[in-house]
């Protein structure tokens, strides 16, 4: 066992304080990796504040986390001690079920080991997210990480890339399709990124104007105001795909009229309230609605692996932990641009 320090929400009413957890002892499978950066997503605001469901407290946030290496297990055979690693939204899965050995362990049918909010498999041990010093985790569950690309702004890829990477690479976009993405925030942003790196022509959609400029410099070739009236008009039936990352409440039907037929609108965003879809806006141009939930360990690799080539990152603030209830009071404003990320050598002074 090791003492990690760490914030934790105790309750759901209460703010983040620092906190102090014991991680296992390595064992033969398992790496410890010293967490240097640690992304903050809006899910991390939702379960600490128990809003999709009992949270488990304490809680400790934090599934986009980066380090490096100081220990491994004695079976550990594709890590050693002194490499950059990271660890992304779950630690473990059932490993026999189909979608775990078709690589797809984000579905296992028993259900994923979140990184944090969770009980290991033994089905009584908390999990403990990134927001702290260190984490020991299972060889088979971590991932490489490339020194080629800053590692503070690699971090938020273990979450919001991987989950606009996964169904961007599972309908196939590029060269030759016209890709739309609803809302630039932490998961539109990369949106943009791959989409534009896969050879699509990409149109962000949006309903604030000032986020026409910042489209532009992410690589966006159009922007529509989802205000604007006849630019939507002319829109209408013109995209293969629509990646809807959008969290707030909103009208998909809006949107589906703006598909070609045949096409597809991703949703990865979470409303907190239900969309009321007609079945004549599907089946009059036989278009559909999919669902996607980040990637496996294999494609998450794949990503990391594409965004070193491809020189893609996250566009980040780098913070201290002492200010993570400020980034959370931030974020529910939209104020970040485009993801906070948290410096964890703030944990350790």
């Amino acid at each position: 066992m090791s003492l990690a320090n760490a914030y934790a929400a105790q309750d759901a009413g209460t703010p983040l304080a620092p906190f102090q957890l014991e991680r296992r002892a390595v064992g033969p499978h398992d790496v410890q990796i010293e967490i240097l950066y640690c992304g903050v997503c809006h899910s991390d605001i939702h379960q600490a504040r128990s809003e999709w469901g009992p949270a488990i407290y304490p809680l400790v946030p934090g599934h986009e986390i980066v380090g490096k290496i100081t220990a491994v297990g004695d079976h550990v055979k594709n890590f050693t001690v002194g490499d950059l690693a990271g660890v992304g939204c779950f630690v473990d899965s059932c490993r026999t079920c189909d979608n775990c050995k078709a690589g797809l362990e984000q579905y296992c049918d028993e259900g994923m080991t979140s990184t944090y909010n969770d009980h290991e498999r033994d089905g009584k041990t908390p999990t403990y997210g990134g927001y702290s010093t260190q984490i020991v985790v299972d060889e088979q569950y971590t991932l490489h990480i490339s020194d080629k690309l800053p590692l503070h702004a690699v971090a938020p890829l273990l979450c919001a890339g991987i989950t606009t990477y996964s169904p961007l690479r599972y309908v196939k976009a590029g060269k030759g399709h016209k890709v739309a993405v609803l809302g630039l925030g932490g998961l539109g942003h990369m949106a943009v990124k791959f989409a534009v790196a896969f050879g699509a022509e990409v149109t962000m959609l949006s309903s604030s104007p000032s986020k026409a400029a910042d489209a532009e410099k992410l690589g966006a070739h159009h922007f529509i105001l989802t205000s604007d009236q006849e630019a939507m008009k002319q829109a209408a039936g013109t995209f293969d795909f629509i990646l809807n990352t959008v969290s707030a409440p909103h009208d998909y039907n809006i949107y589906l009229n703006l598909l070609r037929t045949n096409g597809t609108m991703i949703v990865v965003g979470v409303p907190p309230e239900a969309s009321q879809v007609p079945a004549f806006n599907l089946i009059g141009k036989r278009r559909s609605i999919i669902g996607s939930l980040i990637g496996g360990i294999a494609e998450t690799q794949e990503m990391l692996d594409f965004c070193a080539g491809h020189n893609i990152v996250s566009e980040v603030e780098v913070i201290d932990m002492s200010y993570i209830n400020e980034a959370y009071s931030r974020m529910e404003k939209s104020d970040v641009k485009y993801r906070f990320v948290i410096d964890l050598a703030s944990l350790k002074q």
